[in-house]
């Protein structure tokens, strides 16, 4: 009977030993798998040779920006990259989609569509594991020796311009701005650039390449990841303008109406209806309070935080939980009361953010505003923009077209 009992003793401790060797290696694994680049068709090299990093045991917080383009979402992603503590990365998604887009035949398919998500995912997976090797399936042309010239908008990223990752001459503490980035710090050492990721707290992503929340639900509920939604949202009508303004050719036909006064039978709508229904649609998930999104997600509307930015900066700090660093308050003193006449690259940061947000009002006529209120209504309402409803009201700066609402992070 002795002889039994231990038996079944040893037998109980060599299993709870199996399922902890099976629960380390299930947590010590890299975090990509490679479902969307085996549905494109593409080579599933570094899925299988590249090397793979251990799970950060430490529980960083993983935080996604979530926009669309024009909307002041490089503004935001400031507020990361200047925290000393935070690895930024600026649009990484974009390599997936110029990889991507040119092997989809229809390219808005619903299955172009899953494949393009699938891959974003798998790569936000891999990013937020500090594991940059796997970016390497989609920068053209690849990578030798894991080093390459060929990041988008490297030079917006503060961590990956300055030491170790780049030495260029002069003092230690020196920030280069994004073109003598460029030019000053030569190739990028993937290597060191996800040693620096590591040696950072937090990992902070932009995207414009994810239309919805929801698209997001498989990565927020996984749980080797604590990642939180910071979901920017602008007026629709302010988007148009500054897309107009920035993206001439493009846009040329709404240029056209506001130039001429009428509206051309060719016009594109679906360049201003496409945001309004990404818009409303994710926003609708936001707003439920779905139990997956619970103190993952926070709904940041741009002209708040062009308003007060210190104090919308603080409120978002304050729901992730990470303390605010003297770098990003000195950054928002130096780029929110600037002269609007230094920021005027399309993409630069420096500006009277107040002032900015109203731009549009006197860029676009009442007749396109009309127009745009009637195919956005919906997502007017929901995110509190009152509508203009003649070109004296338009036009007159006292009048506010944004109403004061609180939307207070979901915890």
């Amino acid at each position: 009977m002795q002889c039994s009992w231990k038996a079944v003793l040893l037998l109980a401790l060599a299993s709870i030993a199996i399922q902890y060797t099976a629960i380390r290696t299930f947590t010590a694994k890299s975090f990509h798998t490679c479902p969307g680049l085996a549905e494109a068709g593409l080579a599933e090299r570094l899925c299988e040779e590249g090397p793979t990093f251990a799970y950060n045991l430490s529980r960083k917080t993983h935080i996604l920006i979530l926009a669309t383009t024009r909307s002041g979402s490089s503004f935001v992603g400031q507020l990361f990259n200047q925290h000393l503590d935070v690895f930024y990365l600026f649009e990484p998604l974009y390599h997936v989609q110029n990889t991507l887009i040119p092997r989809f035949t229809q390219g808005k398919s619903p299955a172009d569509r899953r494949v393009m998500l699938g891959a974003s995912r798998d790569l936000l997976r891999s990013l937020y594991d500090c594991d940059l090797y796997f970016l390497e399936n989609y920068i053209k042309p690849p990578p030798v020796n894991h080093t390459t010239d060929r990041i988008f908008r490297r030079g917006a990223s503060r961590v990956l311009c300055s030491r170790p990752v780049c030495d260029p001459p002069g003092s230690a503490d020196l920030v280069l701005e994004e073109g003598d980035c460029v030019r000053k710090c030569g190739v990028l050492n993937l290597t060191v650039a996800a040693e620096a990721c590591r040696e950072r707290s937090h990992v902070a992503i932009k995207t414009v390449r994810v239309p919805e929340v929801n698209d997001l639900r498989a990565l927020v509920e996984d749980p080797r990841l604590n990642l939180k939604v910071i979901q920017l949202v602008r007026d629709p009508r302010g988007i148009l303008a500054s897309r107009s303004e920035t993206f001439r050719d493009t846009y040329r036909l709404w240029r056209l109406w506001y130039g001429t006064g009428r509206k051309p039978y060719n016009l594109d709508v679906t360049q201003l209806t496409t945001v309004c229904e990404d818009f409303s649609n994710s926003v609708s998930t936001g707003l439920t309070r779905p139990a997956w999104l619970k103190g993952k997600y926070m709904l940041v509307r741009y002209e708040d935080l062009a308003r007060n930015p210190m104090k919308k900066t603080e409120e978002i700090y304050g729901f992730l939980g990470i303390p605010l660093d003297s770098h990003v308050a000195r950054w928002i003193q130096n780029n929110t009361r600037g002269d609007p006449t230094l920021g005027k690259h399309k993409y630069g940061t420096v500006r009277n953010s107040a002032a900015t947000a109203e731009k549009w009002r006197f860029r676009l006529s009442y007749d396109i505003v009309a127009f745009a209120q009637n195919a956005c209504q919906r997502v007017l309402a929901q995110l509190g923009y009152k509508m203009a409803t003649s070109e004296e009201e338009l036009k007159n700066p006292s009048i506010s077209l944004v109403e004061e609402r609180d939307f207070r992070p979901f915890s």
